[in-house]
């Protein structure tokens, strides 16, 4: 898409035309963010609803479980340590149960050793993210990526 520009420079009106980076936006797109810092959980939310996804929210592992089986979100961003219900176990159920075993689910953590790592990916987690290591931005790049990877519309 063409973008008119203009500037006035040197008392001259200067016109010109550049492309416009288009932005994919995820009109629609069901992710349950589950995440106990309120902090990040609004940033991220504020990200992703600005990108077009439609966002709920959770910072309690039994209330993020229960928004999983009841509203079968289309990805879920999972924080590990939470009150309630640690993330893997929440992982570990919804991989078990037939009604929410496809939902992708990319861990976001600051556990990050090596087996934490390989014990979420096992378990089925798409992918697993730490925090200290991304941006909200690059947060936002994964998910767009796992969506596009699993044909999630």
């Amino acid at each position: 898409m063409l973008k008119k520009i203009s500037i006035i420079e040197n008392k001259k009106l200067l016109q010109f035309e550049e492309e416009e980076e288009e932005t994919s936006k995820e009109v629609g797109i069901r992710v349950l963010l589950v995440e106990d810092d309120d902090f990040l959980r609004d940033i991220c939310e504020i990200k992703l609803r600005k990108e077009g996804f439609d966002v709920a929210t959770s910072s309690d592992g039994l209330d993020a479980f229960k928004k999983i089986k009841d509203t079968k979100p289309q990805l879920v961003l999972l924080d590990v340590i939470l009150p309630g219900m640690d993330g893997f176990d929440i992982l570990k159920q919804t991989k078990e149960n037939i009604e929410t075993a496809l939902i992708p689910i990319i861990m976001l953590t600051n556990l990050g050793q090596d087996n934490e790592v390989k014990k979420g990916l096992d378990m089925g987690a798409e992918d697993y993210i730490i925090k200290a290591h991304f941006t909200v931005d690059e947060i936002v790049e994964k998910v767009r990526s796992i969506i596009k990877k699993k044909k999630i519309k």
